[in-house]
């Protein structure tokens, strides 16, 4: 446990660029949807704006020595947090700190929604035109900061052990990409799959342009939540293959980075 606490950065990063190229090598090779715009306009975009999250990642840890793993040694060390007061077995823990993160992003991707300054920010996400695994990796600077406060004040609420929210970490950056992908999976592998697992099929329905739809399926990892909560829409009304992706008033300027990162600031 302590190697993988030394390393957890090292073995994050290496799943997530494991991940992504095995999903971007599927996506070329049997993609779900034809692309409305070139793949290399696009990706330099989201990777822009992923350079520019852990930028703005880098700069939040200035003012937050602790972010999220930090704050699970820390809390663990002063004994903060409710499963550090209830001392259950290691094995409970980790799976009641799974289940409630998924559910708190679940919560948090809802309310982004529904609250209109929030909404100016996930917006960005939104506003791309396609689908594939580099959307995953596209949200608003602001917004990532937003979500790493919000989870390191869970984990000191909390309390989980450390290598919980790193398995926590790379289970949401795998479901995410999984999810996002441009992959085409056999119908009957999906409806298997989306029972526990958000898929491809399922999420593309919240990319949508129509608001109705995009008001759904806020899932990341687990499905579960929004079949609880009355939020699933298990298939989109055009079809997947007809329905179009992104926001109902956009261009082809989500290929911009400088639009894309003004975006929550523009009057629309």
């Amino acid at each position: 446990m302590y190697a993988i606490m030394e390393h957890e950065g090292t073995l994050r990063l290496a799943v997530f660029l494991g991940l992504f190229a095995l999903l971007a090598l599927i996506e070329t090779l049997a993609p779900r949807r034809a692309r409305a715009q070139p793949r290399s306009t696009r990706w330099v975009t989201n990777w822009g704006i992923t350079i520019a999250n852990f930028i703005a990642l880098r700069a939040l840890a200035l003012a937050l020595p602790l972010l999220a793993v930090g704050a699970a040694v820390d809390a663990q060390a002063q004994g903060w947090g409710l499963f550090n007061a209830l001392d259950w077995p290691l094995w409970l823990e980790f799976g009641l700190a799974i289940l409630i993160f998924d559910f708190a992003i679940w919560a948090q991707h809802l309310i982004t929604h529904k609250i209109p300054v929030l909404w100016r920010l996930h917006r960005v996400h939104h506003a791309d035109v396609d689908l594939d695994v580099t959307t995953a990796i596209r949200f608003h600077p602001v917004e990532i900061a937003l979500s790493m406060v919000l989870k390191i004040g869970l984990v000191y609420l909390l309390g989980p052990a450390a290598i919980a929210v790193i398995a926590f970490e790379i289970l949401l950056n795998g479901t995410a990409m999984f999810n996002h992908a441009n992959i085409r999976l056999p119908l009957w592998a999906d409806a298997i799959i989306r029972r526990i697992i958000v898929t491809p099929d399922m999420h593309r329905v919240h990319h949508s342009v129509h608001r109705h739809e995009h008001d759904s399926n806020y899932g990341f990892a687990l499905s579960i939540w929004d079949r609880m909560f009355g939020t699933y829409i298990a298939q989109p009304a055009e079809g997947h293959d007809d329905m179009k992706i992104g926001l109902e008033w956009q261009d082809e300027r989500p290929s911009k980075l400088g639009w894309s990162l003004w975006l929550p600031f523009a009057r629309k």
